[in-house]
């Protein structure tokens, strides 16, 4: 079965990895309905998927930009 990212797992991420990730699913989202619109998609529940996993993603980060959760610490950042 397809599964997409939980959300708490997101929430572990740096505002950086979170980007990266948001560019990949987009990626993948743009290829997967190339696939659709030429007949060659398989697994039609991979689209549904992805649009929630994107989704996730910016919900937690507007989720950091009203301050209802922080980010989490990262390698250089000061306490």
């Amino acid at each position: 079965m397809a599964t997409g990212t939980p959300a708490a797992e997101l929430r572990e991420l740096t505002e950086e990895e979170l980007v990266a990730r948001l560019r990949e699913s987009k990626e993948e989202l743009f290829n997967l309905r190339f696939q659709m619109a030429t007949g060659q998609l398989d697994n039609n529940r991979r689209l549904r998927v992805v649009r929630h996993e994107i989704a996730r993603i910016y919900t937690v980060m507007r989720e950091r930009e009203l301050g209802l959760a922080s980010a989490p610490a990262g390698k250089g950042d000061a306490a």
